[in-house]
């Protein structure tokens, strides 16, 4: 005689009777597939992906599904970090921050499917103040509005691998805003005079073309001027050759060409006479990664009698595009800058107040002639439609006269 297995049972706990059915049909499909030794149907595939732990474990205790996995947050977190090799260690240690913060919140052990939309929600107001614990001590920990913005993109990145692999149902952080706001208050244009001020006080030649190669060139600092060399250099065609950490990335995006601009010559030609032979990099003295080039140009801008600015480099830049801008169409500008059109706009164009003098100026020289400015209060003033002006007596006459009052539409007769 054949060996009978123990009818085993599954309890579903108070639901209703269509309910139960549902779920029963499944279940046979799935016991049906179990004895064939097939794999289910796509459809109850797709039911058992979407179950909860609790009905799912209870499917795994009776042998029709596999125990399914507990990935605990930092277990998946560390995994994701450690396999992205493509990514560069600036954001590695980015992504780092909004594991700790990630982490911190929920805590290592939480189960990766447990974290509901409505966590996520409570993370976000948290991320924005909050206590962490350094060299022993708790300190409160104020993020601006765009770092959180920042690390709820960045949570929603890590979430988003984890649904293709199948460890969530859904990405409880999706709906969390993660665009960057645009924050005018932080914008300042270095005017000529400025720049002027801070190259006299830069203590030498190098610091010079630093400050150059930002506010004429519009490199980003450090990183564009440390990778620049000698022979990116092209004097006779008056171009240089930018090569970019930052967007080497994307397709083409390595490395771009932009003009040794008639302000940046003049420094880069003083660096060079005073290159030794065979050099290879443009800037010497400070490539050391214990310079800090953000607190000696701190100290050049106090030195130059100014008001420090925020974003010290990164507003020499958009400094830069503002004024391109005036003067050449914005893909050549954003070619030139190293950004797109949608960034330039959104970060980086500025509204100054040369912009705002000279419209004044022009309002002043070319005021405005129509009857709504002229006309005194109380009279009204007829303003011709040039369509039944003189010079349409022909028009005019046709629709007075043939067309009347059925208008330009052919009359249809009644039946």
């Amino acid at each position: 005689m054949g060996h009978f297995r123990k009818r085993r049972t599954v309890r579903l706990g108070k639901v209703s009777r269509k309910v139960t059915d549902a779920i029963a049909r499944k279940i046979e499909a799935l016991n049906t597939s179990a004895i064939m030794g097939q794999p289910p149907a796509d459809d109850v595939a797709t039911w058992v992906a979407h179950l909860d732990s609790t009905l799912y474990d209870k499917l795994a205790a009776v042998g029709l599904v596999r125990k399914r996995a507990t990935m605990t947050l930092a277990s998946f977190l560390d995994s994701y970090i450690a396999t992205r090799s493509d990514v560069k260690k600036s954001t590695a240690t980015v992504y780092g921050h909004t594991r700790c913060c990630l982490v911190q919140f929920f805590g290592a052990d939480k189960p990766l499917r447990d974290i509901t939309a409505g966590d996520a929600d409570e993370w976000r107001i948290w991320l924005g103040e909050h206590e962490e614990t350094r060299d022993g001590k708790k300190t409160t920990v104020t993020l601006a509005d765009n770092t959180v913005a920042r690390r709820c993109g960045i949570a929603k990145q890590f979430f988003r691998a984890a649904l293709r692999k199948g460890l969530v149902l859904q990405n409880p952080f999706a709906d969390l805003k993660a665009g960057l706001k645009r924050n005018t208050s932080r914008h300042y244009f270095i005017s000529l005079a400025e720049a002027q001020a801070v190259l006299d006080a830069c203590p030498d030649h190098e610091w010079r073309l630093i400050f150059a190669l930002s506010r004429f060139g519009g490199l980003r600092c450090p990183s564009e001027h440390l990778r620049l060399r000698w022979a990116d250099v092209d004097w006779e065609r008056g171009r240089i050759t930018v090569h970019s950490s930052k967007t080497e990335h994307h397709e083409g995006k390595a490395s771009r060409v932009i003009p040794i601009f008639p302000e940046l010559r003049p420094h880069l030609e003083a660096a060079w006479e005073q290159a030794e032979p065979g050099t290879e990099y443009v800037i010497t003295r400070y490539r050391d990664a214990s310079q800090n080039l953000r607190t000696a140009f701190e100290r050049i801008i106090w030195k130059a009698g100014l008001a420090q600015w925020t974003k010290l480099f990164q507003n020499l830049r958009a400094t830069r595009e503002t004024e391109l801008a005036e003067t050449f169409p914005i893909h050549v500008v954003c070619e030139w800058i190293g950004n797109s059109a949608a960034i330039a706009a959104k970060h980086y164009l500025q509204v100054t107040d040369e912009h705002y003098q000279q419209a004044a100026q022009k309002a002043a020289h070319n005021p405005a002639q129509s009857g709504a400015v002229t006309a005194r209060k109380g009279e009204k003033h007829k303003i011709k439609n040039p369509v039944f002006s003189e010079e349409y007596d022909t028009l005019r006459y046709y629709t007075e006269r043939k067309v009347g009052g059925t208008g330009l539409e052919p009359v249809t007769s009644t039946v």
